[in-house]
């Protein structure tokens, strides 16, 4: 069984940082492998993890087309079956997770022939990965494509500014419009100046019945970490975010 963890949220809040951080969060707890997607065009998720995704299923698709459009698909392949097959190679595989990349497009055309293939993959991948952690682009996007069939948990990211507070509920509130399936809903207020969420972030997480509210501080670490570009695997352990963290992930394994 397959537990599905998709992060979503305003732009520049952190999710992309967040997602890596559970990934390695539920494999230093031993729940791995752990499939890394992330669906986000702007693709660094792989640079978190300390791996470089190459390939992405956008400039795969590109290929598909142009092939197609040229007459030159290898005998015997389907325009489909070459995208699928280039997305199984585009697969950076990890010690402990592997990674696969949304990526942008490169040419003309909307994504929904790529979304549906990307989605068979997923699908196709989900059965040998117990864990797959999705790194949404900002708001539902991918969600609402229906990239994956349902998730196990919902995870906004915010910071703790009003603004971002107020985009959560909307985010939350798109979901429930959009039919996005999810069990369980958490709200991770990130760079905390204070030692907990304030107030109004208590209340909305109270109103919007989260099964988590989750405040990570405002890290000198973690800071140097994204200026240096480097994995977050370079944080300690102890790090008060890997603390603060703990108990989503704790809430995550045992659901």
């Amino acid at each position: 069984m397959t537990t599905t963890i998709a992060v979503g949220g305003k732009g520049g809040v952190g999710k992309t940082t967040v997602s890596a951080l559970l990934v390695q969060g539920l494999i230093r707890r031993g729940a791995k492998p752990v499939l890394a997607v992330d669906a986000d065009p702007n693709t660094c998720l792989d640079e978190l993890l300390g791996v470089h995704a190459s390939a992405s299923v956008g400039s795969v698709r590109e290929e598909a087309r142009v092939l197609a459009g040229r007459g030159e698909l290898p005998e015997g392949i389907s325009k489909q079956q070459l995208l699928e097959l280039r997305i199984a190679e585009s697969l950076v595989e990890a010690d402990d997770f592997d990674l696969v990349a949304m990526g942008r497009s490169e040419g003309p055309g909307c994504y929904c022939y790529a979304n549906n293939v990307l989605r068979q993959v997923i699908t196709q991948l989900s059965d040998a990965y117990p864990w797959v952690v999705i790194d949404n682009e900002a708001g539902l996007e991918n969600l609402s494509r229906r990239i994956v069939r349902r998730v196990d948990w919902l995870v906004l990211v915010t910071d703790p500014s009003a603004r971002g507070l107020t985009t959560v509920r909307r985010l939350h509130g798109l979901a429930r419009e959009m039919e996005v399936a999810f069990d369980h809903f958490a709200i991770v207020v990130n760079r905390l100046r204070g030692p907990v969420p304030s107030a109004t972030a208590r209340q909305l997480a109270d109103e919007l019945g989260t099964d988590a509210l989750i405040g990570l501080p405002d890290d000198d670490a973690l800071a140097c970490i994204a200026e240096r570009g480097q994995a977050v695997t370079a944080l300690a352990t102890g790090n008060p975010v890997h603390v603060a963290l703990a108990p989503l992930l704790t809430a995550i394994i045992d659901s």
